[in-house]
């Protein structure tokens, strides 16, 4: 299964998702124009990482802002490692925020309350 290696840019994340080390992360800004088109191939990357995931999942999620189109696009990600979670495969959430950052900090306690995940939030200095 092919790797998505993405640089990020002014208004999109960095990606790296390799099924080969079971490592799905997202670095940066997420504001694109289209966000579905730019979360879609992320998704289905997922619905076929689902059939044969690595023993360990991790996700790693360093954003710094992200506008609500992306929300819902990372919430569609989570989902969809939920799945591979409750089919008994080990999935792990870091969701990194800026200690100042209250938004982030928030945003990944509502994801952690939605997702049955397991999912460590992790202060980062700035």
């Amino acid at each position: 299964m092919e790797s998505i290696i993405k640089e990020g840019t002014p208004k999109t994340p960095s990606i790296r998702f390799d099924a080969e080390l079971g490592i799905v992360e997202m670095k940066g800004r997420s504001i694109p124009e289209n966000s579905t088109e730019f979360f879609k191939p992320l998704v289905d990357w997922l619905d076929e990482y689902a059939s044969c995931p690595a023993k360990k999942t991790l996700v790693n999620i360093h954003l710094e802002y992200f506008n609500t189109s992306s929300s819902k696009c990372i919430l569609d990600i989570f989902k969809k490692l939920e799945v591979i979670h409750k089919a008994k495969n080990d999935v792990v959430v870091y969701w990194y925020y800026e200690e100042d950052d209250e938004d982030m900090l928030e945003a990944g306690e509502d994801y952690e309350s939605i997702i049955r995940i397991p999912f460590e939030l992790i202060e980062v200095d700035d």
